[in-house]
Order: C-alpha cells, then sequence, then structure tokens
C-alpha cells in the first residue's frame, strides 16, 4: 500500500519531496487481533511518510493519500496535518519560507 501512495504523490507536480520512515508501533487495538484483550500489547511495523508542503498544496496531497490509502479496514493510517514555522537547509544555512 505504501508504494501506491507513494506513487500517486510522486505524480503530484511541485511536490518538492517525501521522507519515507519505517517505525513500529500501535494505535487504540495496541496491535491486538482479538477484543479480549488477552493478547499482550504488540508493536506493529508501519510506514510514516513526511511531507512539508505549501498551504495550497495541502489539499491535493492529503486528498491523494486518502484515496490511495483507504481499504476501510482498520489501520488504514491517520494523516496529521501540522504547521510549519521554519525551515533551515543545513548544508548552506538557508532560512526558507514554508510558504
Amino acid at each position: 500500500m505504501a508504494e501506491k501512495v507513494i506513487s500517486a504523490l510522486a505524480a503530484i507536480s511541485d511536490l518538492p519531496g517525501i521522507t519515507v520512515s519505517e517505525v513500529t508501533g500501535f494505535g487504540r487495538t495496541r496491535g491486538r487481533t482479538n477484543s479480549n484483550g488477552d493478547e499482550p500489547i504488540r508493536r506493529l511495523k508501519k510506514i510514516k511518510l513526511a511531507i512539508v508542503v505549501q498551504d495550497s498544496m495541502v489539499s491535493a496531497v492529503v486528498e491523494s493519500i486518502r484515496f490511495h490509502a483507504h481499504t476501510g479496514n482498520i489501520r488504514d493510517g491517520k494523516i496529521f496535518v501540522l504547521p510549519v514555522e521554519d525551515a533551515i537547509q543545513i548544508r548552506i544555512g538557508l532560512h526558507e519560507d514554508p510558504e
């Protein structure tokens, strides 16, 4: 599923880039497969995407992720939209306006 989402995002013109991380974690179900709670908590393998875009691109990026990641099943994932207050290109020390 991650490759499908990444390919769709890469097709968006002017998308500056995507950072892909392999992570582990759990949500409300604690990684359990039954509802009686007698299983131990399991950390599940997940893919985390970090994408920084201008405000004008947020809707297109969010909708692309929603469309391509949706299965209707638990663990489809979450999208967090956060403001980026500053970006500094380390190599040259340049501040980049995220807007």
